[in-house]
Formats: C-alpha cells, sequence, structure tokens
C-alpha cells in the first residue's frame, strides 16, 4: 500500500507542475497539497509496518533473557 501512496504523491508532483508552467497557480497549489497528503499516507503505512513489526521482536528478545536469566 505504501508504494501506491508514493506513486500517487509523484503523479500529483507531476501534474502540479505542468499546471504552474500554464501558469494556473491555484490548481497546482490543490493539486501540490494532494500530492503531500498522498506523501504522508505512505509514510504513515511504513511507520506502521515498523512499529507492529518491532514488538514481536522484543518478545523473542525478552524470552530469550529470561532463559539466560534462569540458567
Amino acid at each position: 500500500m505504501e508504494r501506491a501512496w508514493i506513486i500517487v504523491s509523484i503523479l500529483c508532483l507531476l501534474v502540479a507542475a505542468i499546471l504552474l508552467l500554464r501558469d494556473n497557480q491555484s490548481a497546482a497549489f490543490v493539486v501540490a497539497a494532494v500530492g503531500a497528503v498522498a506523501w504522508f499516507l505512505g509514510y504513515r503505512v511504513k511507520l506502521r509496518a515498523t512499529i507492529i513489526e518491532t514488538p514481536e521482536t522484543t518478545d523473542d528478545e525478552d524470552d530469550a533473557s529470561e532463559e539466560h536469566d534462569e540458567q
């Protein structure tokens, strides 16, 4: 899903650049804002995936340290 948001943000950047070249600043601003939101959502998806993976690795480390303490 992250890749889809990044693609949308890149497309919005390209459309905003074309609109700026055609001297349509209002529409370029709106499209650029939508692109920024899409980039933020892609970044959020990436961070959420990282956060969800982190507790699993810490549980394994805690179990290993408890086994080491018992010996």
